[in-house]
């Protein structure tokens, strides 16, 4: 890439706008992700930071939502509303808020159900796959033949995003993968949110704890009552007074 090309679009969301029943949750954003970046979603709970995130991964029926306005782009491809596992095929994965592991399942089981959607000669492809999985997370190794619902929670967060790895996506959506870690595992899952970018996967990630999600991510956008009201670069929107004041606890 030369200095003058920019980075490609991979997703591109206009005007988005979701409904709850009668209630509006979400109204007119605008925001994307470009090959290569992390992108953080910051902002109160209830600002409409996951709904954003479930109407890009297709999920917002199983919530009784729906998209009333705008589009949805992943690659130059329209996906409103397509369900997960035709995003799956088309290289966007997700990670849902509360991990939601398969917990009479075994940690090897839940990776094989995360690679569900591969058909045919590409299901020799799981077997490097989880090797590479577990290269990520050695922990999981260890457990392969656990059932999840015996891990702790940091390590189902670590089973959680494992399994968003499977299909080897280009993009990884994540909601709020560090609600009721110790700390310790905190640090383990924005480190390792790093190391899957480094590797090549664009990462769009919603996340409360503002400080560390502002150090990690290239870029990010802050909800507030159901609109984005600010966005821009990390770095710029960390030294900025009123995130300062309202987020990280100075300015």
């Amino acid at each position: 890439m030369t200095n003058n090309q920019q980075p490609t679009t991979l997703l591109h969301v206009q005007g988005l706008s979701v409904n709850y029943g009668a209630v509006c949750a979400l109204e007119g954003a605008d925001l994307e992700v470009r090959a290569g970046e992390i992108v953080s979603m910051i902002g109160p709970n209830g600002a409409g930071k996951s709904t954003a995130l479930r109407a890009i991964a297709g999920i917002l029926p199983h919530y009784d939502g729906r998209i009333a306005a705008g589009e949805v782009k992943f690659d130059g491809r329209v996906i409103n509303n397509l369900p997960p596992h035709k995003l799956i095929k088309l290289g966007l994965s997700l990670v849902p808020e509360n991990r939601h592991v398969f917990s009479s399942m075994t940690v090897q089981e839940n990776l094989e159900m995360g690679a569900y959607t591969l058909t045919g000669d590409r299901r020799r492809e799981t077997r490097d796959r989880m090797e590479a999985v577990f290269t990520l997370f050695p922990r999981l190794a260890e457990r392969k033949r656990q059932r999840a619902g015996t891990l702790s929670t940091g390590e189902q967060q670590m089973l959680a995003m494992g399994r968003g790895m499977m299909v080897s996506p280009r993009m990884l959506l994540v909601d709020e993968p560090t609600v009721g870690l110790s700390p310790n595992y905190v640090d383990v899952v924005f480190d390792t949110l790093v190391a899957i970018n480094k590797a090549g996967t664009s990462i769009l990630l919603v996340e409360q704890n503002a400080r560390l999600v502002l150090e990690i991510s290239h870029r990010a956008y802050v909800f507030e009552i159901g609109k984005i009201a600010l966005s821009g670069d990390s770095k710029s929107l960390s030294e900025d007074s009123r995130i300062k004041k309202a987020y990280l606890g100075s300015g």
